[in-house]
């Protein structure tokens, strides 16, 4: 017992202790452990497009309150206003007064008529009154129609533009109807004339003769004389007249090929020598509104043109000034 006691105490003697307070854990190393699970998470709304696109939302949102403001200010102006009432009481005037008349034409007779009878009477009577006119002074009346016909179809062409119905140029309109009235009607009442002495004749190509005529000779004078006379009227130069007629002598010359040959059959193939005008002038409805919309286009884009030039100009002086 006592060899194994010694042999025990010797073999402790060479394996030194260590106190349990010493001993710590080992590391646990990574290849040993599962690795963390991580857990899905959601990508975060780009602050950067939000606040973008909140930005671009409050700047069209502040665009379409500035517009409407400005179109709140622009009807309250009362340049405007005044403009559209003045318009407004022209339009309803001459309106009223015009149906007055064709109303009223057989308001000597009336006494016991029922109002069947005078609306049936009325478009009758009023053609008799036109053809009464028509003999006592034709020029006179051919030059009323053509100078109202020519007011409305400028009326037409301003609101094709894009203009409200009660704001338009009171100063265009009543140019387009001058040039109608002092022109056009005095003008195709001798041309009319001067057509029929020409082709005296009574074969079939009595009428295309006249149409090809009309559409080459006729319609090459007149727009050029439409042309010129609402250049004066504008107050422009000789040369800008001459340059606008010449870049729309044969766009126009062209143009009216479409719509009045075919027209044309109809005027000196079917309607009298008198009554000639009033079917051209039903037509020329459509006629001067491309007339008058186009020569107002080649006006305000010639001014459009000026205008930058003398921008482009002034900044180029004002650079020049500073170098």
């Amino acid at each position: 017992m006592a060899s194994s006691s010694s042999s025990f105490s010797s073999l402790c003697s060479f394996l030194p202790l260590t106190p349990t307070s010493t001993f710590t854990k080992p590391p646990k190393l990574p290849y040993l452990t599962a690795p963390p699970t991580l857990s899905p998470q959601l990508p975060k709304p780009c602050r950067f497009a939000t606040s973008v696109t909140k930005d671009r939302e409050v700047v069209v949102v502040k665009d379409n309150q500035l517009e409407e403001k400005r179109s709140r200010f622009d009807d309250a102006d009362p340049d405007r206003l005044l403009s559209r009432a003045i318009n407004t009481a022209l339009v309803l005037g001459f309106g009223t007064f015009a149906v007055s008349k064709l109303l009223t034409i057989d308001h000597d007779y009336w006494h016991g008529w029922t109002l069947y009878e005078i609306l049936r009477y009325v478009p009758e009577h009023n053609w008799v009154a036109y053809e009464q006119a028509l003999k006592s002074n034709p020029v006179l009346a051919k030059m009323a129609i053509s100078g109202v016909v020519y007011s409305i179809g400028d009326w037409i062409a301003q609101c094709y533009e894009g203009k409200p119905l009660f704001e338009f140029d009171r100063t265009r309109l009543f140019r387009s109807g001058l040039a109608g009235f002092t022109l056009h009607g005095s003008l195709s009442h001798y041309y009319y004339q001067l057509c029929e002495s020409l082709f005296p004749f009574q074969e079939w190509w009595v009428v295309p003769a006249k149409v090809a005529f009309d559409q080459t000779v006729w319609a090459a004078i007149w727009n050029s004389i439409y042309f010129v006379v609402l250049g004066l009227l504008r107050f422009e130069s000789i040369n800008n007249i001459y340059g606008e007629l010449k870049s729309t002598f044969w766009p126009m010359l062209t143009a009216g090929w479409k719509l009045w040959p075919f027209a044309h059959l109809i005027t000196y193939g079917v309607i009298p020598l008198e009554q000639r005008l009033l079917w051209v002038d039903c037509v020329e409805l459509i006629w001067v509104t491309i007339l008058s919309t186009y020569s107002n286009e080649k006006s305000a884009a010639r001014t459009s043109d000026g205008a930058s030039s003398e921008t482009k100009s002034s900044t180029l002086s004002h650079k020049s000034n500073k170098e």
